[in-house]
């Protein structure tokens, strides 16, 4: 069973090897088992050596000749041991020192201690072992079966195991599916071509289930190619990119005087998509059915509508948790709010103004006038942000996972800290190539697993956005000051779109702009933010496009400011 699987992933060359466990009752059991499988050498009284070779070839710890192999296929591993750290050969340092090497690394740059990171103990090395079977380049590659005492019972993240072997009475079910769920963690996470995870199995001998049915018997499945995405430290550490962790906003708008200035993103569209059913059919079983529907609406006063729109801005956009409303402002906001509702609401598709009455429609009503009072009055009443108060900013050194995912490119030595972005479309694997192409830019990086979120509100939800670049531009403030500039790769642009663009604008950018010092003694850096839109038009003539269009949005970007923002 474990060798055809074995098999299919050596011929493939790819993914992670599978690991057989066998679960034992207790310490003696479990060396004889060790020795059956991987091979012993019996000392005789004389004390002369003779090697006795593994009866499983694939789990041999000795070579034809006796020899011990430089790194183990099997290793023989029990709770006891495992608090002890008294299991390692003597001779294991030595052996695996690039990988302790890697793991001491891996320490330093996640807790930022050096001491920690020398002195890492048997213990530690011991159970690295068991976290990385199978894992490419880490103390566990080699290991291909594990001889166990007890350990199954706790918890231990191995997505590997193929195969698992009982010797030895479970005394309760319990016990027994614990043992079992070991193997059940599946290998892949990535989507077929029907929007599903492939059905994975796990084969179990020698425990027993009164709860399940006939056994599954299932081909081996081809593995797929895993690649280590992370930051390449040190050799790339001058293009690290730092990022400000922001969890919300903080504003103080002006009482005396409001206004409010709007934009093509502040524009609301109604179309029957967004405001939905709108006509219900009752049909007895006898007599005339009725068409219940909302033209009656559609009658219903401009004036009423400004009214309940500028009472719902008072009580639900402009007053704190257990504050009055402040009715005294109700004068100024029907006045924008009529100016909004003449020129920025577009009613399609058999839709009306008066549909604005619903609460979601009138919660991103409201989102887009508050958006255009708080863009007018962004000089004169600063946006602060506010960090995260246990860690207040990201970095690309912290990248680090594993992925199988085909849609990826891989960076440029000198242009990215990241050795690969994992793209979300192929639109972006050229943005990577025109990126690393253009003189202005010293580094970028993808946003997948860099933690890198913008906090916004959409229909009165707090949702969170990724954009998906950070890009290092230089606009001639010299290489210490670049430009940090935030890229959106957008190819349908939806309500939802609009309100993600209008947050940096009116609040991320110029929050973390605020806090920016040229000598550079606190801050972030400079931040603009760039969304790139129409790339379905770009067909034949694509490359030069996509250039010509990246040429632009840098440059328009540069020529606005640091505060401002541009979109292509």
């Amino acid at each position: 069973h474990y060798k055809k699987t074995f098999d299919l992933w050596k011929e493939n060359g790819i993914g992670i090897p599978p690991c057989f466990i066998v679960v034992c009752q207790n310490t003696s059991i479990s060396k004889v088992v060790y020795d059956y499988i991987s091979g012993f050498i019996r000392e005789a009284e004389d004390g002369s050596e003779t090697p006795h070779e593994g009866r499983l070839e694939l789990f041999r710890n000795f070579d034809e000749h006796g020899n011990p192999l430089g790194k183990p296929n099997t290793i023989l591993i029990d709770s006891a041991q495992l608090e002890s750290g008294e299991a390692l050969d003597k001779d294991f340092r030595k052996d695996f020192a690039p990988e302790i090497e890697r793991f001491r690394r891996d320490i330093q740059e996640r807790t930022g201690d050096r001491r920690q990171a020398e002195k890492i103990s048997d213990h530690d090395l011991l159970r690295e072992v068991m976290n990385t079977v199978g894992k490419k380049d880490q103390l566990g590659e080699q290991i291909r079966c594990v001889v166990s005492v007890s350990m199954l019972t706790e918890g231990w993240d191995a997505n590997n195991v193929t195969h698992i072997l009982g010797i030895r009475a479970f005394g309760t079910q319990l016990l027994c599916e614990q043992v079992v769920g070991r193997a059940l963690r599946r290998q892949s996470y990535d989507l077929n071509e029907e929007e599903r995870f492939n059905v994975e199995y796990a084969d179990i001998f020698g425990i027993p289930f009164d709860f399940t049915a006939k056994p599954v018997v299932s081909k081996p499945q081809p593995p797929r190619e895993s690649i280590h995405v992370r930051a390449m430290s040190p050799e790339r550490d001058a293009l690290e990119i730092v990022f400000p962790r922001v969890t919300g906003y903080r504003t103080e708008l002006s009482e005396d005087r409001l206004e409010a200035t709007f934009s093509e993103d502040s524009r609301l569209r109604l179309d029957r998509k967004m405001v939905g059913p709108t006509t219900t059919e009752n049909r007895g079983i006898i007599g005339e059915g009725v068409d219940m529907n909302l033209i009656h609406t559609g009658d219903l006063r401009q004036s009423q509508l400004l009214y309940n729109l500028t009472q719902h801005l008072i009580f639900n956009q402009w007053r704190d948790a257990h504050e009055e409303p402040k009715i005294h402002l109700f004068g100024q906001l029907r006045g924008i709010a009529r100016k909004w509702l003449d020129e920025y609401l577009e009613c399609t598709d058999g839709t009306f103004p008066a549909q604005l009455m619903f609460r979601d429609l009138a919660d991103q009503a409201c989102e887009r006038i508050t958006q255009g009072i708080v863009s007018h009055q962004r000089e004169s009443k600063p946006i602060q942000v506010l960090l995260d108060p246990f860690q207040s900013e990201g970095s690309t050194r912290r990248v680090n996972f594993q992925t199988s995912r085909e849609l990826r490119y891989e960076t440029a030595e000198d242009k990215s800290h990241v050795n690969w972005a994992i793209l979300d479309s192929r639109w972006e694997g050229e943005f990577c190539r025109v990126a690393e192409a253009h003189p202005k830019v010293r580094a970028y990086v993808k946003n997948h697993s860099l933690g890198f979120e913008v906090p916004y509100r959409h229909k009165n939800e707090n949702r969170k956005y990724r954009p998906d670049f950070i890009v290092l531009v230089d606009d001639g403030h010299g290489e210490k000051d670049l430009l940090h500039l935030v890229v959106e790769i957008k190819g349908y642009r939806g309500e939802d779109a609009k309100d993600k663009k209008l947050t940096m604008e009116n609040f991320w950018v110029p929050g973390v702009n605020r806090r920016y010092q040229p000598d550079g003694t606190s801050g972030f850096g400079r931040w603009a933010f760039a969304e790139f839109t129409n790339v379905e038009t770009m067909q034949s003539e694509f490359e030069e496009q996509i250039e010509s269009h990246f040429e632009r949005m840098i440059d328009e970007t540069l020529s606005d400011g640091p505060s401002e923002t541009s979109s292509e």
